[in-house]
């Protein structure tokens, strides 16, 4: 039979938190600890640096004026939900929509029609709605796109999803092009993510989905992750993460000579203040316009989104820094590049300042 356990007193645990601490004290304090020390120290001083460094980099991207005419060229898109094809919206939405699309730069609607399944195949009972939606726009906003966007999570992180290395998978993709295409869309947006950058299965299934756009002169569009802010970051993310996050500027430009529009979903940045946002756009939009072939609409992406989380902060990311940002960047790399625009992300979170600002910042006429 076992002693009864003792009860600790207060008195008992204060004692033994002291003599712990002193313990760590002394660890702490013994010599052979002195250079590794150092070095934690050393590498705690470099990460602040670096820190200090980039953020002072994009402060500075953020500064001065944009160059006159950097404005719409009537080559601008939005995301919309899939309230627009499942039956949820109807005439009285359009008319909204229609009424702040009207006398901007907005020429493509991507109307999310998926999500795919993960074999790459499309039911078609997701999007009964679509022909309605069709001859809405036609009618209500003429010369204007619908590109239907498809999408679907990628098994390159994770157990389940879309596997672009299998064939039969891509096969499938492209007949769901062709399928939309069918139904009377007049182009197709593509969102496959996570994609990491180089990947070979990608840039061939969009050899196989442009051949098909091409042939049916429709629009083949992406959208396409941000351009490594510094070399090879995305290969340093990816070893510590698992996630690469960036693409590398020379993989963007391989997308983006397969494509007919390239999107940058240049938002969830981590970025926690609004001129830092700013000036990371400035320098997205310049690394992009320097890897995009001049055939090819480049468009950078607006958060018309305020969710709050580690990867965003909706009082940094703000539709007004990032058009600035987007202006500052084309004023500085291709101030006279027409095949360019921008892209809200997405109609049922944009609100109306959302709107404004895009209008009245980018959307308008130019002024300059």
């Amino acid at each position: 039979m076992t002693e009864p356990a003792i009860p600790q007193t207060p008195a008992t645990d204060g004692s033994r938190l002291r003599r712990a601490r002193a313990a760590l004290a002394r660890l702490w304090s013994h010599p052979r600890l002195r250079w590794p020390k150092r070095v934690v120290a050393a590498l705690a001083g470099c990460l602040v640096l670096s820190l200090l460094a980039a953020g002072i980099a994009l402060r500075l991207n953020y500064a001065g004026d944009p160059e006159p005419g950097t404005r719409t060229r009537g080559r601008d898109a939005v995301w919309l939900g899939h309230a627009w094809v499942d039956g949820r919206n109807g005439d009285a939405e359009l008319a909204t929509l229609a009424r702040r699309i009207r006398g901007t730069g907005i020429r493509d609607l991507y109307v999310h029609t998926g999500p795919l399944r993960h074999d790459g195949t499309l039911p078609a009972k997701l999007y009964p709605r679509a022909g309605w939606l069709l001859k809405a726009v036609r009618r209500e906003l003429p010369g204007v796109r619908v590109q239907a966007w498809l999408g679907d999570v990628l098994a390159t992180e994770g157990p389940t999803g879309l596997r672009l290395t299998d064939p039969r998978s891509r096969v499938q993709v492209v007949r769901s092009a062709r399928q939309v295409l069918d139904a009377g869309f007049d182009g197709v947006h593509f969102d496959l993510e996570p994609l990491h950058s180089g990947d070979r299965d990608y840039l061939t299934l969009l050899d196989d989905l442009h051949t098909l756009t091409r042939a049916r002169r429709a629009p083949l569009s992406v959208a396409a992750h941000q351009i490594d802010p510094l070399p090879a970051l995305h290969s340093v993310a990816d070893f510590f993460t698992g996630h690469p996050k960036w693409w590398s500027q020379a993989f963007f430009g391989q997308v983006a000579r397969r494509v007919d529009q390239i999107a940058v979903m240049s938002y969830d940045t981590s970025t926690p203040l609004e001129s830092l946002y700013g000036g990371y756009v400035a320098q997205q939009t310049a690394l992009a316009l320097e890897a995009t072939p001049p055939g090819t609409d480049l468009l950078m992406g607006l958060p018309g989104y305020h969710t709050n989380n580690l990867g965003r902060h909706a009082w940094a990311e703000t539709v007004p820094a990032a058009v600035r940002g987007t202006r500052l960047g084309l004023s500085r790399e291709d101030r006279t590049r027409k095949r360019f625009g921008v892209a809200l992300y997405v109609d049922f979170a944009a609100t109306d300042a959302d709107w404004s600002a895009y209008r009245t910042d980018w959307g308008a006429p130019a002024k300059d």
